[in-house]
């Protein structure tokens, strides 16, 4: 079991940026494979971002590429969200999301454990 923590969100104006941090306990963290994911008001959760167990993988939704880089360092048992050139539309609060195995989801309901989130807000 992993249990998630993330944090880094906050007020930002449009064109900014942020880093968003996911750090999760336990001694098996690179095992797992780890998703951002977003959830505006009165919005569906979406997908943000996803990378592998090792890091070698990694994975967009076409809203963000370009802006967003996911990346991890299993030594220190956290993944990362850098968001650039942040929008006013990219405001929402920010989950992260990890699943034990090899393969790398981009689906919510493929992951088992969620974080309770950090609210981004971007403003213009």
């Amino acid at each position: 079991q992993v249990q998630l923590v993330e944090s880094g969100g906050g007020l930002v104006q449009a064109g900014g940026s942020l880093r968003l941090s996911c750090a999760a306990s336990g001694r098996t963290f690179s095992r797992y494979a780890v998703g951002w994911f977003r959830q505006a008001p009165g919005k569906e959760r979406e997908f943000v971002a996803a990378i592998s167990k090792s890091g070698g993988s990694t994975y967009y939704a076409d809203s963000v590429k370009g802006r967003f880089t996911i990346f991890r360092d299993n030594a220190k048992n956290t993944v990362y969200l850098q968001m650039n050139n942040l929008k006013p539309e990219d405001t929402a609060v920010y989950y992260c999301a990890a699943r034990e195995g090899a393969v790398t989801y981009t689906y919510a309901t493929h992951y088992n454990y969620w974080g309770q989130g950090t609210q981004v807000t971007v403003s213009s």
